[in-house]
């Protein structure tokens, strides 16, 4: 079995649904519940976990890496085990487990994400975390986790009296951040391509394939697709001081898992050229020509900060709209 640093999956997919649905199953498989030359389908697995058919494609490609499955001829995959089974080539039973119903803290989290996202595009504004935690029902433990993550990954700050403040959303800041991914993704991504298993990139090919066959693109499979090219294969980088200097760029990509909001959203056919894009990179990976898809890469990062700032078009002549209690102008 490989058995790569789980710093190389990253932070974004450790916590990921994917990354949950591999740790289930992979036990299943090492206590024997799973046997041997019993079969696993995408399908059979994103019902049995009450998720879709993308993150149970992810978890089975990683799977099938790390040796716990074999693939079988477009037919899903045999278990690799040390445990005999009597049902060979039968569907595996898998324990059932809902890992859709999102917790105390995600409820709050996408909420309050999408808020903050908007109001930065009009002014700073000051959190009051009090008043956050009685307006979503939480306690303080809850309200602070959730503000920590939200830290994490540069949507909001503490200053040194411990409050918590959002930072207006400059065309500057923008400029930046995406410089800082310009300059580094690329890098990532060549010395992640020596790492990643084909099929994961296969994968991720054939969901964005699927996302431009739909039209409009929803919020859900375009998250996804970024998800996919700027963070999960990325994750293979060995580098992790890169992976920790790309996590505070992660709030530009909080705008996207919001494609219907009137403040948020960008034409949709900007959204269907990002996913041409992810293509053609992702193409270039799976003709082993990396170089061409770092460069790719670059082209891409570059029209995407353009995109990304037609944001503040949209904004500029829009009336600011109420500001919930938990909120105040900075």
């Amino acid at each position: 079995m490989d058995e790569r640093p789980a710093a190389r999956r990253g932070l974004a997919r450790s916590r990921s649904l994917s990354q949950r649905i591999y740790m289930l199953l992979k036990t299943m498989i090492e206590n024997g519940r799973v046997k041997a030359g019993e079969r696993v389908m995408e399908t059979q697995v994103a019902k049995a976990f009450g998720v879709s058919r993308s993150p149970a494609r992810a978890a089975l490609v990683d799977l099938h890496s790390d040796g716990f499955l074999r693939e079988l001829d477009g037919q899903g995959y045999i278990v690799v085990s040390a445990f005999p089974s009597a049902r060979v080539g039968e569907p595996a039973l898998l324990d059932s487990f809902r890992l859709d119903t999102p917790r105390q803290w995600e409820r709050m989290y996408a909420e309050l994400e999408k808020e903050i996202a908007m109001r930065i595009l009009f002014g700073s504004v000051h959190i009051n975390e009090q008043k956050l935690g009685e307006h979503f029902g939480v306690s303080r433990t809850v309200t602070r986790d959730v503000l920590a993550r939200m830290n994490g990954v540069g949507l909001v700050m503490k200053d040194r009296a411990g409050h918590w403040h959002a930072e207006k959303v400059t065309p500057e800041r923008v400029g930046y951040l995406y410089e800082l991914r310009w300059l580094l993704e690329p890098q990532a991504l060549l010395k992640a391509f020596p790492l990643l298993p084909r099929q994961r990139i296969e994968a991720a090919h054939k969901d964005a394939v699927e996302t431009l066959s739909r039209s409009p693109i929803d919020s859900a499979e375009f998250d996804r697709a970024e998800i996919d090219l700027h963070s999960s294969l990325l994750s293979y980088c060995p580098n992790t001081e890169i992976l920790g200097a790309l996590q505070r760029t992660q709030f530009l990509f909080v705008p996207t898992r919001y494609l219907t909001d009137p403040f948020l959203g960008i034409p949709m056919e900007l959204i269907e050229d990002a996913v041409k894009e992810h293509l053609k990179i992702l193409q270039c990976l799976l003709d082993g020509d990396p170089e061409s898809a770092a460069q790719h890469l670059v082209d891409h990062l570059k029209v995407a900060q353009w995109r990304w700032l037609e944001r503040f078009e949209i904004t500029a002549n829009a009336v600011d709209p109420k500001m919930p209690n938990y909120l105040s102008i900075s």
